[in-house]
């Protein structure tokens, strides 16, 4: 019979069942490396989030000196310093960071302060949104702030670039656009207006006659008005476009408009003028030269000139044709957008008759792509898209 092991007789090998060294116990499973990555992604980003809200902040007290706009921003810094755990904090190690330190040379070419405010909107605007994707799950309450406060920025970020930018910035920005769409409610409102500033427009009219239908085939009420204008002010914003309503001057002021369009049976600029103020905008529909005379005078800041061609927009209403748009060309001192029946087919006729700018409605809302109609009208104009501050930054961010 076989002698036993000295092995075997003293028992179980003591290293077989001895504990893995401590190296292997502390070795992180997969999920707890994932977890400790999204902390560290977690607290980047409100480190990001925050430090911009402050950038932004002291702009607004010591360059604007808005108090209002100080208390905005502060207010948003402190609710996200309330979602920021003592847990993201110590999941910080800048030394294995491999992002730490990086730079892009666009950065330098920031001096102004439009483009500083411009890019550290940008930059919160990014980081809020990495938190409310990766904090859905591990932290719902941080997620649902940031998504909160992104939206609010949106509208911060338009008075903040106004208030950079200046008085007469709509004037200036008004100078500059060449393409004007005209909308009307209906099915997919909001997102055609959408493509159509992602092709390059940036005017944009919003029109609610009295008497007119909504996407459901019912009388359309104020409330859906209100609806309608506020969702297109506030994709407008986003887009650095200008955004004005049809004949509503109290529509206008409830949504923040850019300024209104006002028909020849609509109250008189002078009042427009009285009860909007001096900076935002008047548009006057014209269809002889003696209206357009009026509205200069009037103290209007653009005109409509049309119907060049008939239209179902405007049912009953003879066409001017080209030679007022010619005479329009001849006299007016002031920008003249020509309306009524332009598309990209007529467009070289428009523009031979001398109009640099046209207003479309059908071109743009009856197309298969929106955004592929504003592009090409656009090219076809020369102007290329109006450029936005918030996304000339972009690249420097």
């Amino acid at each position: 019979m076989p002698t036993p092991s000295s092995a075997s007789a003293a028992g179980p090998d003591p290293q077989a069942s001895a504990p893995p060294p401590p190296a292997a116990q502390q070795a992180p499973e997969p999920p707890a490396l994932e977890r400790r990555a999204v902390e560290r992604l977690l607290d980047a980003n409100l480190d990001r989030a925050r430090e911009g809200l402050r950038v932004i902040e002291d702009w607004c007290r010591f360059g604007l000196d808005r108090a209002d706009l100080v208390a905005r921003t502060k207010d948003m810094r402190q609710r996200l310093g309330r979602c920021h755990r003592q847990a993201y904090k110590l999941a910080r190690h800048t030394a294995t960071d491999v992002g730490a330190g990086l730079g892009h040379p666009a950065q330098a070419e920031r001096t102004a302060a439009a483009a500083v405010v411009a890019a550290n909107c940008g930059r919160v605007q990014e980081a809020l949104r990495v938190l409310e994707e990766f904090g859905r799950d591990p932290d719902p309450g941080l997620a649902a702030e940031a998504a909160a406060i992104r939206y609010a920025l949106y509208d911060l970020e338009v008075e903040l670039l106004r208030a950079v930018a200046g008085p007469g910035w709509r004037q200036a920005l008004l100078q500059r656009c060449r393409l004007y769409l005209v909308t009307s409610p209906g099915p997919g409102l909001e997102a055609t207006v959408g493509r159509a500033l992602e092709g390059g427009v940036r005017l944009v009219q919003y029109r609610a006659k009295e008497g007119g239908t909504g996407s459901d085939g019912q009388p359309l009420t104020d409330q859906q008005r209100l609806l309608e204008a506020r969702a297109l002010r506030q994709l407008c914003a986003r887009h650095g476009a200008l955004f004005l309503v049809n004949d509503r001057i109290d529509l206008a002021l409830a949504v923040d408009a850019d300024g209104v369009h006002l028909g020849q049976g609509d109250l008189p600029p002078a009042i427009a003028r009285q009860l909007l103020g001096p900076e935002r905008l008047i548009g006057r529909s014209t269809h002889a030269v003696a209206q357009l005379r009026q509205a200069v005078a009037d103290g209007c800041d653009y005109v409509g000139v049309g119907p060049v061609n008939a239209t179902p927009t405007k049912p009953g209403r003879e066409p001017v044709g080209l030679d007022y748009v010619r005479q329009a060309a001849a006299e007016s001192p002031i920008p003249f957008f020509a309306i009524g029946g332009i598309e990209a087919a007529n467009l070289p006729a428009v523009q031979a008759a001398g109009a640099s700018r046209v207003a479309v409605v059908r071109a743009i809302t009856g197309a298969a792509d929106p955004r592929a109609a504003a592009a090409e009208l656009v090219a076809l104009l020369g102007c290329g898209a109006v450029p936005n501050p918030a996304t000339s930054a972009e690249a420097s961010r």
